[in-house]
C-alpha cells in the first residue's frame, strides 16, 4: 500500500440503503435547475423574434441537431476532440514531470521562476500568429498550442502540491528509508495528485478555449471554424447552433472528467471523511 494514501477503514459508517442514489438525483436536479430555467426563458422570449442576429432558439436547435447531430460532427467536431486531447495530454506528462522535478530541488524552482512567470503571462491565444509561420494550418499547430496554453496550471499547481505534502509524511518516508522512486511514486505523487488534478482541471477549460480560437485563426475544420464560417456567410442560425453545441461539448467534457477525478480520488475523499469524525 503506498504511503499517504489511505485504504479504506471499516470505521467508516456505511451510506444508508438509498442515500447515495438520492444524493446523486439531488445533485443533478440542483445542478440542472438554472440551465433549464435559462433555456426555458430563452425559448419562450425569442419564440417570435423577427430579429436576423437573434434569432427563435427553436430555430437554432433545428440547425443544431441538422448540423452538429448528423452532417458535421465526424469532420469538425472529432478533430477538434482529438486535438484537444492530444494537447492536453502531452501538457500532463510534461507539467506533472516538470513539476516534481522544480518542487523536489528547490534551487532549480527559482532559478527557472523568472523563465516560467514570463512563459505564463503569454497566453497561449496570442501566439497563433507565430505557430501559423513555424507550423502552418494543421495538426501540429493546434495540438502545440493547447499543450503550451494548459501545461502551465497543471506545472504550478504539481509544485505546490509536493511542496505542501505534510512534514509528518517525509519523515516517516525517511524513517522508512524508502528509496527515491518508491519516495517519488508512492508518496509524493499520490499526496500531492489532488492539486494536480485540479490543475488539469483548470487546463482543460484553459484548451477548449485555446482550440477553439486557434480554428478560427488557422483551421479549415473544426468547430472554431465553423462557427466562425458561419458568421462569414450571415447563417446566423448556424453560428448559434455552433455556440450551442460547443457549450454543450463543454459540459460533457467536464461532467467527464468529474466521473474520472472521483475514481481517482476517490481515497482523498475516504479520508477527509474520516478526518471529519
Amino acid at each position: 500500500m503506498a504511503l499517504g494514501v489511505p485504504s479504506r477503514r471499516r470505521e467508516l459508517r456505511k451510506t444508508p440503503p438509498g442515500g447515495r442514489p438520492l444524493r446523486l438525483v439531488t445533485g443533478l436536479a440542483l445542478e440542472l435547475i438554472l440551465p433549464v430555467g435559462a433555456v426555458a426563458t430563452w425559448w419562450v422570449l425569442s419564440a417570435d423574434s423577427t430579429s436576423a442576429y437573434f434569432p427563435p432558439l427553436a430555430d437554432s436547435v433545428s440547425a443544431l441537431r441538422r448540423i452538429w447531430f448528423f452532417s458535421h460532427f465526424g469532420s469538425d467536431a472529432v478533430p477538434s476532440l482529438a486535438h484537444l486531447a492530444a494537447g492536453l495530454g502531452i501538457a500532463v506528462v510534461i507539467g506533472i514531470t516538470a513539476g516534481l522535478l522544480l518542487g523536489l530541488v528547490p534551487f532549480l524552482a527559482d532559478a527557472f521562476a523568472p523563465v516560467l512567470e514570463f512563459a505564463r503571462a503569454t497566453p497561449g491565444v496570442a501566439l497563433v500568429p507565430a505557430a501559423l509561420l513555424l507550423f502552418g494550418i494543421g495538426t501540429e499547430m493546434q495540438v502545440g498550442l493547447i499543450a503550451y496554453g494548459t501545461v502551465w496550471p497543471i506545472l504550478l499547481n504539481t509544485v505546490d502540491g509536493v511542496r505542501s505534502v505534510d512534514t509528518v509524511v517525509r519523515d516517516v518516508v525517511t524513517s522508512y528509508r524508502l528509496g527515491r522512486r518508491d519516495r517519488v511514486l508512492r508518496v509524493i505523487l499520490p499526496a500531492a495528485s489532488p492539486q494536480i488534478v485540479a490543475g488539469v482541471r483548470t487546463a482543460l477549460s484553459i484548451g477548449i478555449t485555446v482550440i477553439v480560437f486557434s480554428e478560427m485563426a488557422g483551421s479549415t475544420s473544426g468547430i472554431g471554424f465553423r462557427i466562425l464560417h458561419a458568421q462569414r456567410q450571415f447563417a446566423i442560425t448556424d453560428m448559434w447552433a455552433g455556440m450551442l453545441f460547443l457549450g454543450i461539448v463543454g459540459y460533457l467534457v467536464n461532467v467527464a472528467f468529474r466521473g474520472l477525478e472521483g475514481v481517482l480520488l476517490r481515497w482523498h475523499r475516504g479520508m477527509r471523511r474520516v478526518e471529519q469524525r
